[in-house]
Formats: structure tokens, C-alpha cells, sequence
């Protein structure tokens, strides 16, 4: 039998919207809906999604139980000049009590524009056609345009654009990253250089680029970690020597990068960023679907690690910084990727696929290096519009 207890306990019912945006799925909500206070918010959060959880499962929650799953975005009408909308992006750990705030998602950016849409944040939206939402990233301080498809006044989610990564088809949505390189306070180069030696512990000196667009990322040789470019994430993410000597070299570049004081805490309290990126010549591969991707397919390939696991395909930010520490001719890419006379930007070779993204580079009387934009096309979907429950602990 059930033990007694005078207390009464209930729950209560927050609005929210669980969509998908690229290659990941979160949690969307208004504001207004959620506690004023950062850690009262934080603990519906966290709730909402079924974190902490030490079995690593999410089952209480909406989370997937993997960094493309286990997200919060809060989206409100923009009180910044040229912007619609606010975005703020929460990176909800799985099996710790902790939502990262430092950086974006650009997968999830592609679903920010119809969320605003459908809640009527966007005041002046075509009938018919492509709307224009100019969204702030509220979390690094920069801008970003989703041209979303209109049909008869309705948002068109659905259509014919395939995504690696994603198992059905769907309406194209282009993003449009306006001078996405030095957001959250660093530069676009955070050491002032197109290339770094780290120090290591354990392994030594690893060279890299560490860039600061789309989000703080990493670039390093996959080589370096022993990996030839073309593993999958199945195999990568049961090698725990493998996800340990990675996440040295990432907590190394964390501090590096000012990020953080030491390494300890760049891993225990600075999951999300910066992200770690492995990278490689393009050579022939097999997906994570079975396919085959040709070498002359691809002019790069990636495997990237988010939260402390090889990503299925490639976070949105960081093709971004892939794509920006491409267009830097001294950068650890350069003599990687193959040049692309097709007109069609660089196409990443991830573990689902491809992933064609586009950078255009600046560079100023000085010398100085700029990303004026990147663009990179991605897709989005409602998978569901209603409440959430959650403990009331007002």
C-alpha cells in the first residue's frame, strides 16, 4: 500500500511547444509563462525536460536523453532595434542539474521564425511568400534572418527539402547569420591567431583554430585524436578514452579562450562551449543511414562533439564556425578542405550526410578578419502545441 502523506501535492499546467528545428528537437516557450526568477525558471526547466537524470534517460521528461534532444528555447517579441524577436537558447544537461546559457543553437534557430509566426510575434508577415523574421540572439548578442514560407496566411512547414539527419521532408528555411563572429563578448579570434598550439595533458601539443562564430569552437585535426574523419558516432561515443582525451583538449581550449579559469571548471561548469571539432580531408565514407558519400561529394569531413558526445550529424553552429575558419586562409581547415568552384559554399561531411553551409569573409585595411555572414539552409517542424506539467513548488 501507497504510505500515507497529509501533504497535497499537485501539478500545474506551463505552455509550451516541442518542435523540431534542423537536426534537434526542444521545448519552446514565452516568457511570460515562466517564473521571473533565473533559478525558479531554471528548476521548471529542468523539470520540463526530466533533468537531472542519473540513469541518463530523461523518462521523466521531454528530453531525448542526447544533446540534440535535451533543449529549452524562450523566444519574445525584440526590444532591439531591427529585430523581431528574442531568442535565448538553454543547453539542458542530462544527468546533472544544469542548463547552459553561454551559447546558441543553430539547428533550433531554423524554428524560432515559425514559433514567432504561429504566436504572433511578428507584426508584418507576407500572405503569401517568404517571411522575413529577424531574430537577436539573445544569448551571444547577434542577428540572425529566417526567411519562412507562407502559403494563404499559414506558415508552410511541410514541402521538399530533404536534411541529412532527418528522416522526412519538409519546408527549406534559410538562415542567414549576420557578422556571427564575435558574439558573447570575445573576438572572432579569441588568441588574436588563425592558429594555436594547446598544451594538453596526457597528449601533448595539439594544434587548432579556436574561433569565436556561431558559437566559441575548437578546430582541431581528427589525426590528432587518433580518428581518421570517417567514424560514426555509434562506435565513437562507447570509447570512454577516446571521449576523456577529447574533452581535455576541449577544456584546455575553454581556457585558451578565456573562457574559463582552468580546465575543472571548463568542464564541470562550461559543457556546451566551446564546442570540439574533428576534421578531415574528404575521402569516400558510410553514413549512419548506410549510404555511401563520395569523395567528390564533400570538401570537408567533421565529426563534432556537443555535451560531451560525438553529434549525429553537425550542431548549426558549428557548421558556422566551420565554415567562417574556412574563408581564414591560415586556419588548421585551409590545407584540408578541397576548393568548391561549384558556386555552393563548403559541404561538410558529418555522420548523416551533408551539410552545405556558406561564409563570406572580410578583411579590413588593417589586416584584420571579419565573417560578414553565413548562411546554411536547414528545416523545422511543430510536433506538438499544448501544457506541460510540472511540480507547483510556488
Amino acid at each position: 500500500m501507497p504510505a500515507a502523506d497529509a501533504a497535497v501535492h499537485r501539478q500545474r499546467p506551463v505552455p509550451a511547444t516541442w518542435m523540431r528545428g534542423g537536426t534537434s528537437k526542444g521545448v519552446f516557450f514565452l516568457p511570460g509563462d515562466l517564473p521571473a526568477e533565473p533559478a525558479r525558471r531554471d528548476a521548471l526547466l529542468l523539470r520540463t525536460i526530466g533533468s537531472p537524470d542519473p540513469y541518463g534517460r530523461q523518462i521523466d521528461g521531454l528530453g531525448g536523453a542526447t544533446s540534440s534532444t535535451s533543449k529549452v528555447v524562450l523566444v519574445s517579441r525584440s526590444a532591439q532595434p531591427g529585430c523581431d524577436v528574442d531568442y535565448l537558447f538553454g543547453q539542458v544537461a542530462v544527468e546533472e542539474p544544469l542548463i547552459d546559457w553561454s551559447g546558441s543553437c543553430g539547428n533550433l534557430a531554423a524554428a524560432v521564425g515559425p514559433f514567432a509566426l504561429h504566436a504572433g510575434l511578428v507584426d508584418r508577415a507576407p500572405r503569401d511568400g517568404l517571411a522575413r523574421v529577424r531574430i537577436w540572439q539573445a544569448n551571444l548578442g547577434q542577428r540572425i534572418v529566417a526567411h519562412v514560407l507562407m502559403k494563404g496566411g499559414e506558415v508552410q512547414e511541410l514541402g521538399d527539402f530533404r536534411l541529412d539527419g532527418v528522416a522526412f521532408p519538409a519546408a527549406e528555411i534559410r538562415l542567414d547569420f549576420l557578422e556571427p563572429g564575435g558574439g558573447g563578448g570575445l573576438p572572432l579570434l579569441p588568441s588574436g591567431q588563425q592558429r594555436d598550439v594547446l598544451e594538453v595533458p596526457g597528449i601533448g601539443h595539439v594544434e587548432t583554430t579556436l574561433i569565436n562564430a556561431g558559437n566559441p569552437t575548437a578546430v582541431v585535426h581528427a589525426t590528432a585524436l587518433g580518428l581518421q574523419g570517417t567514424e560514426l558516432p555509434r562506435a565513437l561515443n562507447t570509447d570512454a578514452a577516446l571521449l576523456a582525451r577529447c574533452e581535455a583538449v576541449r577544456a584546455q581550449a575553454a581556457v585558451a579562450m578565456g573562457l574559463a579559469p582552468d580546465a575543472a571548471s571548463a568542464t564541470r561548469d562550461r559543457p556546451a562551449t566551446p564546442k570540439l571539432a574533428l576534421v578531415a580531408a574528404p575521402v569516400a565514407y558510410t553514413a549512419s543511414d548506410g549510404r555511401t558519400v563520395a569523395e567528390g561529394d564533400t570538401d570537408l569531413l567533421v565529426r563534432m562533439l556537443s555535451m560531451g558526445l560525438f553529434h549525429h550529424a553537425v550542431p548549426g553552429t558549428g557548421a558556422i564556425a566551420l565554415a567562417a575558419a574556412e574563408a581564414l586562409p591560415e586556419s588548421v581547415i585551409a590545407p584540408l578542405a578541397r576548393p568548391n568552384g561549384a558556386g555552393s559554399g563548403l559541404r561538410l561531411g558529418h555522420p548523416s550526410g551533408l551539410i552545405p553551409v556558406d561564409a563570406r569573409a572580410v578583411q579590413d585595411a588593417g589586416g584584420r578578419w571579419d565573417i560578414a555572414q553565413v548562411s546554411v539552409s536547414r528545416s523545422a517542424r511543430r510536433l506538438m502545441t499544448g501544457q506541460i506539467w510540472v511540480p507547483d513548488e510556488r
